[in-house]
């Protein structure tokens, strides 16, 4: 059996990448995946994010409204399995439950061993969507995503440490029980000098630094490291990199991906010496080193500051492990938790009763609709055209329409409304024809010449002793165009002295065009040169770094306090160990706040 923790920094650019969700999973080859920083919230869970062939899978999003925090973090675990029901598999769980508390689940208690927390206080660690449980019958798998939390941010730090104080209770309480543990995902700890690249000699002082430690069988804890179980001394084994500084280009990163593993083994013999559950059903735990973004042979694109090639990928590697002697369990079917059951993946559904009763509704408001549509029926005036019929052909359409209509309509608007459905023809009414001409001429423009063509334009004595009506408006009663001259009603001029004295207006029209066109691109010309002189200006204002003697990248404080918004320099190279020379010099100044004056 095989299980995999991959944070994807957003599960959507991740199918993106892939291709789908299906190619996502098969690439990782596993049969228990664990994603975290999925970046979903329960409203956005659709079947093309979930829902995989061969997989069941189980979510937690966050469910709080704090700015900055929603849509943030969140957790899935992907189960492969066979069949979903009546399977034996023990990568389906038997049980499974959003987040650690107990009180998001169907029962709505507490967990054991978290008594001594309050209600308010549980919702708030859980709210954030960093917790999926699965009870795989052997072992209990939590599939977890760390707080975050900087040095000064009291806050977060609160946070985090009841987020482990309370895991801490309810892994103990399994423990008691007998329960084996399985505890995988981005912790946001690296523990030792060892999973950090060039670590500050205080770095294991960090008091979730020291917690993590005093959680290991080394310091008489329950839980093995299981990485460094089999490889103890491996160094520059990260699975982290920093995005902004690109540090993956000199694996310049930290270990905080992990899993853990606590209980006793399978075995019967449990009083034999190094019976532990690593030691007799772990075969193997490494990085999966193919996944990271950056690859080895490609180009520097941080030397010099250039930048403009984006990694794809996540900015942390897989973990994974293999486990061995798992026999079947007992049959059973996937947990209700499965996104098989989220209403917006399988729909919603309804019962007979439901069904029932809106064609019931439908066939009431069909009744109205008929007898209120024939009481006004004698009552109408002739202003409809033709008498409204209440026959079972004006309402030919209604299967395919919704039509609302009640006793408190007006009697025009029940006429207009059988007129419109009625299939038997109508007489048009007065203007219509009007109408619809004018409509024809939106639809397709003609030019301004074709109004003065002599075939098209019938005179006004031929109309009136043929006794039609008239299908063209007159020329005298047409809108004008900008800067077109009426032609007035009285004059009996020639139609090409309109054409021309049209002409010569057309003319006037696009040399002011092409006026106004000139003077446009000079402006634009101008603007051109003065953006290129600030940037020159600004390019002889960036430094140099004091190490590669290349211009620097500018950034801008973004953390709240004294210096929040100002601009500074830095090296535009990749962060690096400083035994490299090719890695960032660590130069650093801050922008100029104003400007200098050049008075001697």
């Amino acid at each position: 059996m095989k299980i995999v923790t991959y944070n994807v920094n957003g599960l959507r650019p991740r199918i993106a990448q892939f291709g789908s969700l299906l190619k996502l999973l098969n690439s990782l080859d596993a049969d228990v995946i664990c994603f975290q920083e999925t970046k979903l919230r329960r409203q956005e869970l659709t079947a093309d994010l979930v829902m995989a062939e061969g997989y069941e899978s189980f979510f937690s999003c966050t469910r709080t409204s704090e700015r900055g925090r929603a849509g943030y973090s969140g957790v899935a675990t992907f189960c492969r399995v066979k069949s979903a029901f009546n399977s034996d598999e023990v990568a389906l769980p038997v049980a499974a439950e959003e987040g650690f508390s107990g009180l998001l689940g169907e029962l709505d208690t507490v967990a054991e061993g978290l008594e001594e927390f309050s209600k308010e206080e549980l919702l708030q660690v859980d709210g954030e969507g960093r917790c999926v449980v699965t009870d795989h019958h052997h072992f209990v798998l939590f599939n977890l995503y760390g707080p975050r939390a900087g040095g000064d941010d009291t806050e977060r730090i609160k946070f985090k440490l009841n987020f482990y104080k309370m895991l801490q209770k309810r892994w103990e309480s399994l423990l008691r029980q007998g329960r084996r543990i399985i505890v995988v995902g981005d912790l946001n700890i690296a523990p030792t000098c060892l999973d950090r690249c060039e670590a500050e000699p205080e770095f294991e002082n960090n008091q979730f630094r020291r917690w993590f430690r005093s959680m290991l069988v080394e310091n008489r804890g329950s839980f093995f490291d299981v990485f460094r179980a089999k490889h103890p001394d491996r160094r520059e084994a990260y699975t982290c990199w920093s995005q902004s500084s690109g540090a993956e280009e000199f694996n310049y990163g930290s270990r905080i991906d992990h899993i853990l593993c606590a209980g006793l083994c399978l075995h019967q013999e449990q009083d034999l010496e190094n019976h532990n559950f690593v030691a007799c059903h772990v075969k193997e735990c490494d990085i999966l080193t193919q996944y990271k973004r950056w690859k080895p042979g490609n180009s520097l694109r941080w030397k010099g500051g250039q930048r403009s090639i984006k990694l794809e990928g996540s900015d942390h590697a897989p973990v994974y492990t293999s486990l061995l002697e798992l026999p079947n369990i007992c049959q059973h079917s996937t947990p209700r938790l499965s996104a098989r059951y989220i209403p917006m993946v399988r729909g919603l559904q309804q019962t007979l009763v439901s069904l029932l009763m809106k064609r019931k509704v439908s066939e009431v408001d069909e009744i109205n609709i008929k007898e209120s549509c024939s009481e006004t029926e004698t009552s109408l005036p002739d202003q409809c055209g033709t008498p409204c019929s209440s026959s079972s052909q004006d309402f030919g359409f209604r299967s395919s329409r919704t039509i609302e209509c009640s006793s408190g309509f007006a009697n025009e608007a029940a006429c207009d409304t059988l007129v419109t459905l009625s299939s038997e023809p109508t007489k048009t009414r007065p203007g219509n024809e009007t109408k619809k001409k004018a409509k024809g001429s939106q639809l397709s423009q003609l030019s301004l010449r074709s109004f003065f063509q002599k075939s098209s334009i019938p005179s006004k004595s031929n109309r009136a002793d043929s006794g039609t009506e008239s299908t063209q408006i007159d020329i005298s009663e047409s809108n004008h165009l900008p800067n077109e001259t009426p032609m007035p009603t009285n004059q009996s001029g020639s139609v090409e002295q309109c054409v021309l004295h049209s002409s010569a207006s057309i003319r006037d029209a696009d040399q002011d065009e092409l006026a106004a066109c000139s003077l446009k691109k000079e402006k634009n010309s101008l603007a051109l040169l003065e953006w290129q002189r600030l940037q020159q200006v600004m390019q002889n204002s960036i430094p140099l770094c004091k190490g590669h003697r290349e211009p620097c990248v500018p950034r801008v404080v973004k953390k709240q306090g004294p210096n929040f918004g100002r601009r500074f320099y830095v090296c535009a190279r990749a962060e690096g160990p400083a035994s490299n020379p090719e890695a960032n010099c660590n130069y650093f100044k801050w922008a100029a706040s104003k400007p200098r004056n050049n008075k001697g």
